[in-house]
């Protein structure tokens, strides 16, 4: 019933361009931006607010209702996550003000895991790798911390290589089958490196991506504290961007 009804208030919006329609849909759909922002959180700071991010989100929801064309076939809530997720990234990458010294700390971590992997053969430990930067256990966990404040850290970012953002109705561009195929290429590699991954992070990316789990219910599935959540994550999303700049770098 309530499907039917959608589909009836958008008929009727598309037909007449009411405003007063425009706004019931905004309406109907404002949930989706407080999911979004519920989904984002595993990797940012602590001191970014909910309600800042939903003010980013809100735009891209705006624009999701202007662009949606409900004859190509995909829900009008699949369409709008993406553009939502969208705002609140581009938001946040106006204002990504983070220190020089953060962004040099996480890539000693992505250099020392390549070493490392390369000369033992296998996945660093946490000790082992905390002794290859000369700090201690506690101080990587501080920096793996710092990591996740640079920027929005999240497996789309390392699927789309920073340069594009989740659109699930691709635009003409998206459809050149070049494109195409180098993302599927990109998709293949990030499933090996996941497979590759320590049990934990490997965990905590499946509970977290595949399973759609909050942070707070991955620490309560895994006996661990949220933060010890958001650092694996970290780890794990550091580790996966690494071994696909380096396949990058093997194919060229």
């Amino acid at each position: 019933m309530a499907a039917r009804e959608d589909a009836d208030l958008w008929r009727r919006y598309r037909e007449s361009g009411d405003q007063k329609l425009r706004e019931a849909i905004i309406v109907r759909y404002a949930p989706l931006v407080r999911y979004v922002v519920g989904r984002l959180l595993m990797g940012l700071p602590p001191h970014q607010e909910a309600d800042e991010l939903a003010g980013y989100g809100i735009f891209g929801l705006l624009e999701s209702v202007d662009r949606y064309d409900p004859d190509r076939g995909v829900k009008f809530e699949t369409y709008a996550v993406a553009r939502i997720r969208g705002a609140i990234l581009d938001g946040l990458r106006a204002y990504d003000q983070a220190p020089g010294s953060w962004r040099r700390r996480a890539r000693s971590i992505e250099r020392a895991e390549q070493e490392l992997e390369m000369k033992l053969g296998r996945v660093p430990e946490e000790t082992e790798l905390a002794e290859h930067l000369g700090i201690s256990r506690e101080e990587l966990w501080q920096w793996l911390g710092e990591a996740g404040r640079m920027s929005v850290v999240s497996l789309e970012e390392v699927l789309f290589d920073g340069s594009e953002r989740l659109e699930v109705m691709p635009d003409e561009r998206e459809e050149d089958p070049a494109v195409l195929a180098e993302f599927a290429e990109r998709k293949e590699l990030l499933g090996a490196a996941i497979d590759r991954l320590p049990e934990k992070e490997r965990q905590v990316v499946a509970l977290y991506y595949y399973e759609g789990l909050t942070v707070k219910e991955i620490a309560e599935v895994m006996h661990l504290s949220p933060s010890r959540i958001s650092q694996l994550h970290h780890r794990a999303i550091l580790r996966l961007r690494g071994r696909l700049a380096r396949a990058k770098q093997d194919v060229l």
